[in-house]
């Protein structure tokens, strides 16, 4: 995948990686370090975001935000080695499919 870094201003993916690594402090257990890709991609209202967590390659990360609506994040894939939700993110989602059920 391309690089889309040049048509994105360094404050825009400043605050998607400021977004993204509070999401993933806040969600996941034991992420220590992030480390983030320079592999952007621009997508129609937002970008794509990749990076690894622990010096561990097989634990990457994508993560497609909006940024013309306060950096929400869209979706989020890992890799096989990511660690775990937490626990509490784990029974809110719980809690979310019941209640829509």
């Amino acid at each position: 995948m391309n690089s889309d870094k040049e048509n994105l201003d360094e404050n825009t993916i400043q605050k998607a990686k400021n977004t993204a690594e509070s999401y993933l402090k806040n969600n996941y257990k034991n992420i220590d370090k992030i480390e983030f890709s320079d592999d952007y991609s621009s997508l129609m209202e937002g970008f794509m975001i990749r990076g690894i967590v622990n010096n561990n390659n097989e634990a990457n990360f994508s993560i497609d935000m909006d940024v013309n609506n306060n950096f929400e994040i869209g979706s989020v894939g890992t890799g096989e080695k990511f660690p775990d939700k937490k626990e509490e993110v784990r029974l809110k989602i719980v809690t979310i499919k019941i209640a829509k059920q």
